[in-house]
């Protein structure tokens, strides 16, 4: 019997460990950023390539001209609007694998203002278009919510397959009702009319302004008000907020509209600020990168600004890595990928550890 008991037990389990000290998690995420341009440096030189050169090249090149920050200031600021709408879902414990298809959504409802009704007033025109985008966001998430609370469906599945259903309707206008009339031999949305566009402020597009008021307002929102406080208790355990008396159902759906929302604005930003157009790669999978970046961050707005900041200058610099040094697109992708695996693999061991089977069976 103590045999079999003895070969039952696995020789390495994973177990939640105590919450670490707030320090002594911070020391164990530097470390893997340390260990992660390390293995990055190993990729580089079995590339044939001088690791020091192609990481000062990446840092150099995000930061070498006014026009090479401003284009890392534009990649950053969707990816930071994203993160910041994912966040209040996932703070309530809803995974909200759905960013994509609301920030596309955001960019199909903003962009019926752009192309029917661009002679309004130009802040007119761009107040309409970003509660439009929001509204668009706010429904396309509500869907999941609604079928969530009544009928209990998985939102996992439900949000991912919403996003490709965004695609697909972004497909549709542009191959027939959106349809560019001028456009020859291919199909695509026309070009929107220059009192569409953002108005700029230091060289890039005031979505960053937007990013930055969204990020301070989220922060208060989540930690300062009655329904952040509804929010943190409904994903901590839904049993104890209705004990509570916290409506969860309504939590649930108001938080979700507000995540689309904030998602939608993200799409009136990029079709507006960065576009001018409306296309199937308006949200170029920042819905997804987002999930990372707020995760990574531990669901802290501030912390998601200055994150989305340095994935900005991963992007950047790796453009510029690519056409300075010829190392190609898919390695800079692998190199990215090397140290993000690090950076969140940091973060399964501040919440767990590996205990070994000890002699005897014993654990």
């Amino acid at each position: 019997m103590s045999q079999t008991k003895l070969h039952s037990e696995p020789l390495l389990r994973v177990v939640k460990r105590a919450e670490r000290p707030a320090g002594q998690a911070a020391a164990l995420r530097a470390v893997a950023v340390v260990l992660s341009i390390v293995a990055g440096g190993v990729f580089l030189l079995a590339l044939g390539q001088n690791p020091l050169a192609v990481y000062g090249t990446m840092l150099s090149g995000a930061f070498r001209s006014a026009m090479a920050i401003q284009g890392t200031v534009r990649y950053a600021i969707p990816l930071c609007i994203s993160a910041l709408a994912v966040t209040l879902a996932f703070k309530m414990k809803f995974w909200n694998i759905g960013g994509e298809g609301q920030l596309i959504m955001g960019a199909v409802f903003a962009s019926y203002f752009a192309l029917y009704h661009a002679n309004l007033p130009h802040v007119v025109l761009l107040v309409i278009m970003a509660l439009a985008g929001a509204l668009g966001g706010g429904l396309w998430a509500l869907i999941p919510a609604v079928c969530k609370v009544r009928w209990g469906t998985n939102e996992t599945l439900f949000t991912l397959m919403l996003n490709y259903i965004a695609l697909y309707i972004v497909q549709y206008l542009r191959d027939g009702p959106w349809r560019d009339p001028e456009s020859a031999g291919f199909s695509k949305v026309a070009r929107f009319d220059k009192n569409v566009a953002l108005d700029k402020l230091f060289g890039v597009h005031i979505g960053w302004v937007i990013a930055l008021v969204l990020t301070v307002v989220i922060w208060v929102y989540l930690r300062r008000t009655k329904q952040g406080y509804e929010i943190a208790v409904v994903g901590e355990s839904q049993d104890t907020a209705r004990y509570a008396g916290i409506p969860v159902r309504r939590v649930v759906l108001r938080t979700m509209f507000l995540s689309g929302a904030v998602a939608g604005l993200c799409g009136m930003v990029q079709v507006a600020g960065q576009d001018m157009t409306l296309s199937i790669g308006v949200a170029g999978g920042v819905g997804f990168t987002a999930i990372i970046v707020a995760w990574l961050c531990q669901l802290h707005p501030g912390m998601i600004a200055l994150v989305s900041l340095c994935f900005g200058v991963m992007e950047k610099g790796s453009g510029v890595v690519q056409s300075d040094l010829g190392l190609s697109a898919d390695c800079a992708d692998v190199l990215q990928g090397v140290i993000l695996f690090f950076i969140l693999a940091s973060e399964f061991f501040v919440r767990y550890a590996f205990v070994a089977r000890k002699k005897g069976g014993a654990r």
